[in-house]
């Protein structure tokens, strides 16, 4: 344990030190996620001009669940969203085998080796955010429902980048140049909609099959909810059912992988 915590210690370090090397693509992209952040929430204001309720949240509570899933994709960006992108190129191009001979899980390392300085900033901006969520709120929360809160929605980043790869796996099969990513990336919205505004099998499929609905808007529930235990162990359920389903799949991927020397 304590060698993958230098390992990536390293990784900060290095990822740092890029990052303000190319000065230009570090603002640029803390502009782009500004911009992002901005419309989420004049799109959620439009909505309570002419709405008292949506969903049944009040609108200090669904600007809880706007930096709830604010958060969560400024941790995606920062910890994950590089090395992600860079997966289908190592597999196409046969890269990968300078990481499947390393001393250290391949899967460590290609999931980790990159963290985006420039989103960290953003991280922070998204985290006052939410503080200033939580100020708008009219009612005391307290403490221990804040901090599960915080902890279900690392989770939901832990959740939405386990559906990211499985949808990226495919590509160790059939070659494509991003897999199934873009219909994750069309899915994906669904994160950014309160899940009580689905009905039917559109929900079941959010909740379980699918489970964007678990990534911030159940989390959100949690805070709002009388006994918030069904919707706990339902979460982590889920997250379980997709880590094992991942970690099979991962090791299918690298028994069929074909190296750049085969």
């Amino acid at each position: 344990m304590s060698r993958y915590l230098r390992l990536y210690a390293y990784f900060l370090r290095f990822s740092f030190s890029r990052a303000m090397e190319f000065r230009v693509d570090f603002f640029f992209r803390i502009f782009m996620d500004l911009i992002f952040y901005v419309v989420n929430i004049l799109f959620f204001k439009v909505i309570f001009i002419h709405s008292d309720l949506l969903a049944g949240w009040t609108e200090p509570q669904v600007f809880i669940f706007v930096s709830g899933f604010l958060v969560v994709d400024a941790i995606n960006m920062t910890v994950f969203s590089n090395n992600t992108w860079w997966l289908p190129l190592f597999v196409n191009r046969g890269d990968l085998d300078y990481y499947l001979v390393r001393p250290v899980s391949p899967f460590f390392f290609l999931n980790f080796r990159d963290f985006a300085a420039n989103s960290f900033v953003n991280l922070i901006l998204a985290g006052t955010i939410m503080v200033w969520a939580f100020q708008q709120y009219p009612e005391p929360l307290g403490w221990q429902r804040i901090l599960l809160f915080i902890a279900l929605l690392i989770n939901g980043t832990l959740l939405y980048h386990l559906v990211n790869l499985l949808a990226l796996l495919p590509v160790f099969w059939f070659h494509s140049g991003r897999g199934l990513q873009q219909i994750f990336w069309s899915l994906s919205k669904f994160v950014e909609r309160p899940d009580r505004i689905f009905k039917g099998w559109v929900r079941v499929l959010l909740v379980s099959v699918v489970p964007f609905s678990l990534v911030a808007s159940f989390p959100a529930q949690v805070l709002f909810s009388g006994d918030p235990t069904f919707l706990v162990l339902h979460i982590l359920a889920v997250t379980a059912l997709f880590s094992l389903v991942m970690s099979f799949i991962w090791r299918l991927a690298l028994r069929t992988y074909s190296s750049a020397s085969s």
